[in-house]
């Protein structure tokens, strides 16, 4: 089959003067789409390029694909950024991997994937959205309790997430809502802090999707309940973190997070994929944080760790999203006929 790669280069993005130093971090670096039609090539497909933005839209219109595996963030702040590639996809009739467009931006969204995953009984710690600093009091009027964790509403990659997003007090949450507002251009997402195990957990298919593993995100400094996940970390993540799978949690307390996570994703649509971050708290209780159906696709992303600790190669992660995308969209047939003609 010919399969199409849609993506957003790091070097391809145009910085706004003044933003924040994070601005590019969801973007994939050159070596991932490298490793990505690699790995399309060696399950005996032709890999095309696209690329994002309107390089994409010039290219696809001229390069027939079979699919697209798409890993595209999207261009601009906008909460529905990541829906722009399988819009137009959906537009022109083209088959493509992953979650459709309105997932996508409620996914982004992350209030919105909290009210959408707590409609399916899942737990979310207790939030309130912020417009402007202006609106701090209605955090006290809440009744929500520090530590709390200020966020973007909108951003992926841990944009945003910094040591300093966690605040212990009324000036702390000030200084957080004022630097989240102001740099991100966007409402502030403030919840209270689960103190307790940072869990992400890798999910694959459709009927019915399936656990690929649950990793716990261990401090190589050791377990200490306020750690958090944050951009710094991920920056050094050899040096500060190791990932482990299964964690150190109780049987029990590990189904809850799959069965959780299992909800979350059917509740928010995903398909073909998805990663979704939770925190444990003293009790094992699981939170869930956010869902990132778009998941990075580094080799050094949480998506390939956790497929490596399951025991399974870059590779057959790569095949095994193809196939569900490739079963979803009916091109089964076809596709055995290719392999037949081999």
């Amino acid at each position: 089959m010919k399969i199409g790669l849609t993506y957003d280069l790091k070097t391809s993005i145009q910085l706004r003067p003044g933003g924040a130093d994070d601005e590019a971090e969801e973007y994939d670096p050159p070596g991932t789409i490298d490793a990505l039609a690699s790995a399309v090539e060696r399950l005996g497909h032709q890999a095309v390029r696209l690329g994002g933005g309107t390089e994409f839209l010039d290219k696809v219109r001229i390069n027939p694909v079979d699919l697209v595996l798409n890993i595209a963030e999207g261009r601009g702040t906008y909460r529905s950024r990541e829906a722009q590639i399988p819009s137009v996809l959906e537009m022109l009739g083209i088959p493509y991997s992953g979650s459709d467009p309105l997932t996508l931006a409620v996914a982004l969204d992350k209030p919105a994937a909290k009210i959408m995953v707590q409609s399916a009984g899942v737990s979310t710690p207790a939030w309130v959205v912020i417009q402007s600093p202006e609106q701090l009091p209605s955090i006290a009027r809440s009744g929500l309790r520090f530590p709390m964790l200020v966020k973007p509403s909108y951003e992926g990659s841990s944009k945003g997430i910094r040591q300093t997003s966690r605040v212990a007090n009324d000036a702390e949450l000030r200084n957080a809502v004022r630097q989240v507002t102001s740099l991100y251009r966007q409402p502030a997402l403030v919840e209270e802090f689960i103190s307790g195990a940072e869990v992400t957990v890798g999910v694959l298919g459709n009927q019915p999707p399936r656990v690929l593993a649950v990793m716990e995100v261990v401090p190589r400094q050791g377990r200490h309940p306020d750690f958090m996940y944050s951009l710094e970390v991920k920056r050094d993540w050899e040096a500060l973190v190791r990932y482990q799978s299964p964690p150190e949690l109780p049987a029990a307390c590990i189904k809850d997070i799959e069965d959780a996570t299992i909800a979350a994703y059917q509740a928010l649509g995903c398909r073909d994929l998805a990663r979704l971050d939770f925190r444990i708290d003293a009790n094992h209780r699981p939170y869930f944080l956010e869902a990132n159906p778009l998941p990075g696709m580094g080799v050094y992303s949480d998506m390939p760790i956790l497929a490596a600790l399951a025991g399974m190669s870059y590779q057959q992660l790569v095949e095994q999203i193809l196939d569900a995308a490739i079963q979803r969209c009916g091109l089964a047939q076809t596709q055995h006929a290719h392999h037949h003609r081999l």
